[in-house]
């Protein structure tokens, strides 16, 4: 994992003159963080948390997929929490924590899977958290890239998911395993308000609109997002009855 450089904004002279004062009397003092806009993007965001943090969060996540992990283990979800699945898969499969919580026991339920291979990692840059996961299904296993935005009190807010399959994954350079590249194609980072202070977003905001209005992925994010269950079942019909093994590489 490669480490970021993060900057603050500039102290004024009284200010940077009175933490060099106390500075020398207590040690370091840490500069405020940056008051930040209601429609901030996720990457206005920097870690609050320790990499261990993130990195067990994500786990947990996974864990509530993994029908041999403790039930128990689930992570902390932002009350507006959604999910983004990349073709072949179903585009937004949760939004907000209740209907997460659902999502994913309904899927568990009907395509019981464990989870047993996992490599998780955090990273100074949103997404904080970034895994390669296995899957196995009865048919197979299923190779899976994930990333996972977080807010400031440590909530999961975004989750994004693409199938680790030749031309599926976001990243053009296949050097760039972990997706630290300028031209990753990732949605977590285009929407409005995930770097608010909470991370809680508005769909209606102006900003979301104008967003929606420049960024076709966003206007169906925002699109679905609103009307949830109907687009599930519409990319449950679009996707057809192969989705699985398209996603998961079992095609011959």
């Amino acid at each position: 994992m490669r480490e970021t450089n993060q900057q603050g904004r500039p102290l004024s002279i009284a200010a940077a003159a009175l933490a060099m004062i106390v500075g020398c009397a207590s040690g370091p003092v840490a500069e405020p963080a940056p008051e930040r806009s209601p429609d901030a993007l996720a990457t206005a965001l920097t870690p609050q948390q320790s990499s261990e943090y993130y990195v067990d969060q994500a786990n947990r996540y996974f864990d509530t997929l993994d029908t041999s992990a403790d039930p128990n283990s689930v992570p902390s979800y932002s009350p507006l929490v959604a999910r983004w699945e990349l073709p072949p898969w179903l585009w937004l499969t949760g939004y907000g924590r209740e209907n997460m919580i659902l999502t994913t026991d309904l899927a568990v339920e009907l395509d019981p899977s464990t989870v047993p291979t996992r490599d998780c990692r955090a990273f100074a840059v949103q997404p904080f958290a970034r895994c390669y996961v296995t899957f196995e299904y009865e048919a197979g296993s299923c190779p899976i890239y994930e990333e996972f935005v977080f807010n400031d009190q440590g909530e999961m807010t975004f989750i994004e998911a693409w199938s680790d399959q030749p031309g599926l994954l976001p990243m053009p350079d296949p050097a760039d395993r972990w997706a630290e590249g300028e031209d990753v194609r990732r949605l977590s980072t285009k929407i409005p308000g995930l770097g608010n202070e909470t991370g809680l977003i508005d769909l209606d905001s102006d900003a979301m609109v104008l967003a929606a209005r420049e960024d076709p992925e966003v206007a169906d994010f925002v699109r679905r997002a609103k009307d949830f269950w109907p687009a599930w079942l519409e990319a449950n019909q679009e996707a057809g009855p192969d989705y699985f093994a398209r996603g998961c590489g079992w095609m011959e």
